[in-house]
């Protein structure tokens, strides 16, 4: 009896999950990606011999999916677990943000605020049925709970950092899941606990793609689908094709409704269309000395450009990096913006002057290198009622399925989630449900 065969386009974390999950059942593992190498918006670059993210990532206690498959592949001694520091900046001062003391002691609102600020977390808890917020935004529900002083001072910075001129617009639901996730990786006395893997998640990315592998899978890097037709058939950019029983685009929509233009009907790239990305520049540096002693630095200056500063190395030890502090500035904006189109050397130049504000003592000679990484497709918009938009994981091509960011819901887009998307899209295959 012939094996099932399978082709996946895109060698991130939900298509490694996905063709890991199959290949252990026995499938056939075509895997395409356009990369040289896998991990998708999870993918690093080397410092100093060592895998660093290009943009900044790192997991929650309670990320019970990326966890299990790691003990799946028996690599469980590489989580790393470690406590963090979370702080913020704001009217030119710092605060640290990490306990409950912390928040009571927190000047820029008055008493009340602050108390009221804490109910948050207690809003959090109470929601029971995420449905019912699906017709509110996220600054109504957070004015709601924590009046007009608390939303404009702590979390309106926060939307118009990540999402700019769409901050109002953004679903009550993501932030509620937000706050959520993040309250369920602190411990006992409010301090937050974070996850790593050592060698950085690119390592864990090649210990999956080595066992797809191993298991008889096939991996091609460098290998762009550039068309599907409508018998399902991935078609490639060097004029090659495949076709296989199943087949999975694990892609950005939009990248998808442009591979099916030319098999499908109209009305169906239209529905993949109505979900809105924003993209991400980051910039990372390599520095001699670090700016601060915080990991996470929420940035509440509105005349501020990026929404956050991770020092990296106050996570993960700089020794790791042979002794360089590595610190992540982050932008989320349309790519019609003209930072987004920025060299990378004027972006570099933009930045400094904002980190020279805000930590008076750095010195650009600190700067040993930097980088300057962009993804168009970093985030998609949440808005009210985002559940009526998903499409379906089956598509009008014959034995054609979609399985991407944009449809992890209420969660929000993250390799935990894409681990269990994909290994929930493989059983289902396994069973005959698709």
């Amino acid at each position: 009896m012939s094996k099932q065969t399978i082709n996946i386009a895109g060698a991130g974390f939900t298509g490694l999950s996905l063709g890991y999950y199959l290949a252990k059942a026995g499938w056939q593992v075509n895997i395409f990606e356009k990369d040289a190498e896998p991990g998708g918006l999870a993918g690093s670059f080397k410092v100093e011999g060592e895998n660093l993210e290009k943009f900044y990532h790192h997991w929650f206690t309670n990320d019970k999916h990326i966890m299990d498959l790691i003990k799946d592949l028996g690599t469980e001694d590489h989580i790393l677990v470690r406590p963090t520091r979370t702080g913020m900046y704001y009217s030119n001062n710092f605060f640290k943000l990490s306990s409950p003391l912390d928040l009571l002691k927190f000047k820029p609102l008055n008493l009340i605020n602050r108390i009221r600020l804490g109910f948050v977390v207690l809003a959090v808890r109470t929601v029971k049925n995420w449905k019912k917020l699906e017709n509110v935004t996220a600054k109504d529900w957070l004015i709601g709970i924590c009046g007009k002083q608390g939303y404009e001072v702590v979390w309106e910075p926060l939307l118009k950092g990540k999402f700019g001129r769409y901050a109002e617009t953004v679903s009550a639901v993501w932030f509620w899941n937000k706050l959520k996730l993040r309250g369920g990786s602190r411990g006992e006395k409010g301090k937050e606990f974070l996850a790593y893997y050592k060698g950085g998640f690119a390592s864990l990315a090649e210990s999956m793609a080595e066992s797809i592998q191993k298991m008889g899978g096939i991996i091609q890097y460098n290998k762009a689908v550039n068309q599907v037709e409508n018998d399902g058939t991935f078609k490639f950019e060097d004029g090659t094709s495949s076709r296989a029983d199943k087949s999975v685009l694990t892609l950005p929509l939009p990248i998808c409704a442009n591979l099916l233009k030319a098999s499908t009907k109209e009305g169906y790239i239209e529905q993949l269309e109505k979900i809105q990305y924003i993209g991400n520049v980051c910039l990372t540096l390599e520095l001699t000395k670090s700016l601060s002693e915080i990991y996470w630095l929420n940035v509440n200056d509105p005349g501020f450009p990026f929404v956050g500063i991770i020092e990296h190395t106050n996570f993960e030890p700089k020794e790791s990096y042979k002794g360089r502090h590595i610190v992540y500035l982050s932008k989320y904006l349309p790519t019609d913006e003209k930072l987004y189109q920025m060299t990378s050397e004027e972006f570099f130049e933009y930045a400094l002057p904002f980190i020279q504000k805000m930590f008076p003592d750095f010195n650009r000679d600190w700067v040993l290198n930097y980088h300057v990484w962009r993804e168009p497709f970093s985030q998609p918009l949440v808005t009210k009622h985002y559940s009526q938009i998903i499409p379906d994981y089956r598509t009008p091509v014959q034995n054609l399925y979609i399985n991407t960011m944009a449809q992890v819901y209420p969660e929000d887009r993250g390799t935990n989630y894409a681990v269990r998307e994909g290994k929930l899209m493989a059983e289902k295959f396994v069973v005959g449900k698709y």
